[in-house]
């Protein structure tokens, strides 16, 4: 079964959640409508900025940990790298 990574961040550009599911939609959506409770929803972390394919879940949990070690400004260059601004990504995923 494949997986995602993604990265959530709120309007300031400045906070970022990373976080790995097997369904990107149903996840994302849920931390858009508030309803996963912690640190993005104390936060207001709901746009999805960035997200990856991976073909094995196992694959994608690495990707997620590794990604999760990075330095703020790494996270925010490959946000930029691919997505420069910061454009939520929510309607192109739900298409």
């Amino acid at each position: 079964m494949g997986g995602f990574v993604y990265i959530l961040a709120n309007m300031r550009r400045g906070r970022t959640y990373i976080g790995v599911t097997n369904d990107l939609v149903r996840r994302v959506y849920e931390h858009r409508e508030g309803m996963v409770e912690g640190y993005t929803k104390s936060r207001d972390i709901k746009r999805l900025v960035y997200f990856e394919q991976h073909a094995d879940i196992t694959m994608a949990i690495q990707r997620e940990t590794s990604l999760k070690r990075w330095y703020s400004h790494w996270k925010h260059a490959l946000i930029e790298e691919h997505n420069p601004e910061w454009r939520d990504l929510w309607d192109d995923v739900v298409k």
